[in-house]
């Protein structure tokens, strides 16, 4: 029977946490993304008190290291508290050696684990199952959610289930796509699972604790005489797993109304061609099934939930007797296997039988990749072929080993009444923080299902952004990127050149664009491609400038309130009193404790978001030819590669893009062709004031100010601006100019704030971008033909005379005023010439590496910084083996030298 709804807006970690509160007594923590909100909120909700299913607050505990967490998390299980922790990636691999102790030793556990890459060529922080799959040797049983809803409906199980069998789960849901998915959903309360706890076999654990008052030993190390038998008498006790995991998920549907099995079936009864999967990928599956089945076509899902301890018998019984060929999807890659894990489990489960199924098996979404209802439409054509391809790929094009399945058209399959929205933002803007609150909004005032996910670059704040919004009537099962946005918006002019911004917008859509242009200039502004695409699909189009306002009203580059507000002004998607009633209790619910007057200048943008104005849209531009891109010189690598990948096209790269950096090379310096031009001000140098101190470039995070001297012949040339003496004998005749990136700045002002000027009087002023954009002549000559006078200073003298160097750390992905950079810049205009770099995973190896942007970069003789990263917590490790090798290295050479000299001859030959 179903319960009376209580409805939760909240994303895939919450959920998760919000059940696995309940069960713990003790969480040993060590946050690592995509994990870390769950330790949050656990922590967030122990400090205020909250109580879990035993009257209790949950003690948490934060450690040095993962290895740390999985380490308190054995010691507590043994000393009989209900212990877990939350981890994903190398995270996960790090507790491996703990975990095959705590399974040893039937502890009962559950891990929460939100599935992310593996580390191999390179690092990914996004989603798939290579870290769970490395679990599976250990002894952890295995349990699998697609949604945030089935997060909240099954979470539950595995601690049930782990209390009363003895044996230790991993509770996996797909990292990102389910763990940082918001979704409104029905919410697990402890009145439904409190008394499904068996309380005997909890005594059980109790019991078994170690306790001085009856001593026992554990963890003896044994002989090859006893340590087979021994391991095997474990068995019974996973033999047992299904069934209880089984009689858990009844109570669960008992109680939610929801259908939970170890394995589900969707589908046609008699469905001939059957997908076999878990995680989200299930719900996209879904909705192409609904589609094929709509058309006539026989076919199904068979959703894994229980992965380990696999249970063929329920497998077999969920999949529908007329199945004549069978596709397994693994979001995991095993090189060198003979296909993936679910892959040989499936092919196992059928091993022998009669009339047995066409069996294939398939990659799938690494690293996050979108896995949309389109591709599921190819794997069941797939399936249709006389002789289905096996060991297949979706999602990419591989043209090397010819993996890949063909692609085929989006389409949309939401569901009537879905609204869907995009929005491009930059990262620290305020966009994402803004669409999580109307999610909220909506999801909270109105009978509405909706969802948020939030894709982003590597870069820090000032990257990339794109907020994929959907609402609608019925329950929201695409668990994928919005492809078919019914409204835009572009919240940075600078993405109209940059991106594609207007991609798949509906015939008959919206489109918002925050700008500084007005009307007959900003129709003059837009790229022809833009207009034409507006003209042919008759699409509203409305802007404001939002920047404008922000500034006016005192919230500087913070324009996410004021174009929340347009978004509801505009769409309607709820009467827009309502939305602003709920805006601005947001408002006092996020700026509250910052002050009234933070409170009414979020107000006063909230009441600002209904400036916008429509742009008429001439049919006339249905006739315009889109501009043909700028010719350049750059690298085939870079027009090739990087650009696409820079340009958010990345997914289009075929597999033979990456020949000859199979093991991850990448070259250094591409940091310089991005010119992304995101920085609404940037600094003007009024050389009168200038006293030639270097300071600016200094402290410049991203390499975006420097001093240059420049020769008479230099000079004759110089487009802009004339120079002014340089100061120094070293420079007699010559002339100094600070010139500014404007196309690279990001104007945090650091240089303005450190100026000291002459005088009094500073000599440089932060103006609007577009006034500069002539200034980017000036850098691009200096820094083309402009050759660098640092060898007549000693650069280690003196800030001054270090900043003539030129940086082999340039317009990084960092943050807009990072601390850090300047230090790692000034650091390879000293030594980079000879530097070795040891990084560790964190903020500064993602502005150091994340493809396809490398900021380190080479001089003029083609000396730079050779740079890698390794781990999280082994960067010094790594570091003191680069060191180690070196000194070998340099020992060998010197005995070389000296068998030389001693031996002219011996050299000789």
């Amino acid at each position: 029977m179903s319960k009376e709804k209580k409805f939760l807006t909240c994303d895939g970690n919450q959920a998760a946490a919000h059940v696995s509160y309940m069960f713990s007594e003790v969480a040993a923590i060590y946050p690592i993304t995509p994990s870390s909100t769950m330790a949050e909120y656990v922590d967030e909700w122990a400090a205020a008190g909250r109580k879990n299913i035993f009257g209790e607050t949950v003690l948490v505990q934060e450690m040095q290291s993962e290895g740390g967490a999985a380490g308190a998390v054995h010691g507590s299980l043994q000393a009989g508290a209900l212990t877990t922790t939350y981890t994903a990636s190398q995270g996960l691999l790090l507790m491996i050696p703990n975990m095959y102790k705590i399974a040893g030793e039937l502890l009962p556990s559950v891990f929460h684990v939100s599935a992310r890459t593996i580390a191999s060529h390179a690092l990914s922080i996004f989603g798939d199952h290579q870290d769970v799959m490395s679990c599976r040797q250990t002894g952890f049983a295995m349990l699998a959610e697609g949604s945030v809803q089935e997060v909240m409906d099954l979470a539950g199980v595995a601690h049930l289930a782990t209390i009363k069998s003895r044996v230790p789960f991993i509770n996996f849901f797909d990292g990102f796509r389910t763990s940082h998915e918001i979704q409104k959903i029905e919410e697990m309360d402890q009145n439904d699972l409190a008394p499904l706890i068996d309380q005997e076999a909890l005594a059980e654990f109790r019991a078994r604790a170690l306790n001085p008052n009856n001593p026992v030993a554990r963890g003896m190390a044994e002989n090859g005489d006893v340590f087979f038998q021994h391991r095997e008498a474990c068995n019974e006790y996973y033999d047992r797993v299904p069934e209880i995991v089984e009689e858990y998920m009844k109570e669960i549907t008992r109680i939610t109304g929801r259908e939970y099995g170890l394995f589900n079936y969707y589908g046609d009864p008699e469905a001939e061609r059957v997908i076999i999967a878990m995680g989200s990928v299930t719900q996209a599956a879904q909705e192409a099934i609904d589609h094929l089945r709509a058309n006539g076509e026989k076919v199904g899902l068979v959703a894994v939930h229980l992965y380990r301890p696999f249970s063929a018998k329920h497998f077999l019984a969920a999949v529908p007797k007329t199945a004549k060929a069978i596709a397994v999807l693994d979001r995991t890659k095993e090189p060198g296997a003979n296909g993936e894990p679910l892959y040989l489990d499936v092919k196992d489960c059928f091993y022998g039988q009669e009339n047995a199924p066409v069996i294939v098996g398939g990659r799938y979404g690494l690293a996050s990749k979108d896995t949309t209802p389109a591709q599921i439409l190819a794997v069941f054509e797939n399936l249709a072929l006389p002789m289905p391809k096996d060991h297949f790929t979706v999602g990419i094009v591989d043209d090397v080993t010819f993996t890949s399945l063909p692609q085929k058209e989006e389409i949309a399959l939401g569901g009537e009444g879905t609204f869907e929205a995009k929005f491009y933002g930059l990262g620290a803007d305020g966009t994402v923080g803004a669409n999580k609150n109307s999610v909220k909004i909506i999801g909270d005032n109105t009978n509405k299902y909706c969802q948020a996910y939030f894709a982003y670059d590597s870069k820090k704040s000032g990257g990339f952004t794109c907020s994929h919004l959907r609402f609608g009537d019925d329950p929201i099962r695409s668990t994928y990127l919005v492809t078919t946005p019914n409204f835009v918006a572009c919240h940075v002019q600078a993405y109209l050149h940059m991106y594609d911004v207007t991609r798949g917008l509906r015939k008959g859509g919206t489109f918002l664009l925050n700008t500084i242009w007005e009307g007959e200039e900003l129709a003059k502004n837009l790229p022809n491609k833009i207009k034409k695409f507006f003209a042919d699909n008759d699409i509203t189009v409305y802007y404001i400038n939002a920047t404008k306002i922000a500034q006016e009203i005192g919230l500087g580059n913070r324009t996410n309130t004021i174009l929340q507000s347009a978004f509801f002004r505009i769409t309607e998607v709820i009467p827009v009193d309502l939305a602003v009633e709920q805006m601005k209790k947001f408002i006092v619910k996020s700026y509250g404790k910052k002050g009234q007057d933070v409170v009414d200048k979020n107000y006063a943008a909230v009441d600002r978001g209904g400036e916008y104005k429509q742009l008429p849209v001439d049919k006339a531009w249905s006739n315009l030819e889109a501009e043909a891109p700028e010719a350049n010189n750059d690298p085939a690598f870079i027009n090739e590669v990087v650009r696409p990948i820079n340009a958010q096209d990345g997914d289009l790269l075929k597999v033979s893009a990456f020949a000859g950096r199979e093991d991850g090379t990448w070259e250094q310096g591409t940091a310089a062709y991005e010119k992304r031009g995101v920085a609404a001000f940037v600094p003007e140098w009024l050389e009168e004031n200038c006293i030639q101190c270097n300071k600016c470039a200094y402290v410049c995070p991203h390499a975006a100010i420097r001093p240059f001297v420049l020769d008479e012949k230099e000079m004759a040339n110089l487009p802009v601006k004339a120079g002014i003496p340089a100061i120094g004998k070293q420079f007699a005749g010559m002339s100094f100019i600070q010139s500014v990136d404007v196309l690279d700045c990001l104007g945090c002002g650091n240089c303005v704030a450190v100026c000291p000027g002459k005088k009094g009087v500073k000599a440089l002023e932060m103006k609007p971008l577009e006034t500069q954009l002539e200034v980017q002549k000036e850098w691009d000559y200096c820094v083309k033909e402009v050759a660098s006078k640092q060898d007549l200073v000693d650069i280690k003298s003196n800030v001054k005379n270090s900043q003539f160097a030129t940086p082999l750390f340039e317009f990084s992905g960092a943050c807009s005023g990072c601390g850090e950079t300047p230090y790692v810049k000034l650091i390879s205009q000293l030594f980079g010439d000879h530097e070795i770099v040891a990084n560790a995973t964190g903020c500064s190896s993602i502005y150091s590496g994340s493809v396809p942007s490398t900021p380190y970069t080479k001089n003029a003789k083609g000396q730079g910084i050779a740079w890698a990263n390794s781990l999280f917590e082994d960067f010094a490790e790594f570091g003191l083996g680069m060191s180690l090798a070196h000194e070998k290295l340099q020992s060998r050479i010197a005995g070389l030298m000296q068998q030389a000299l001693e031996c002219p001859s011996c050299s000789a030959e």
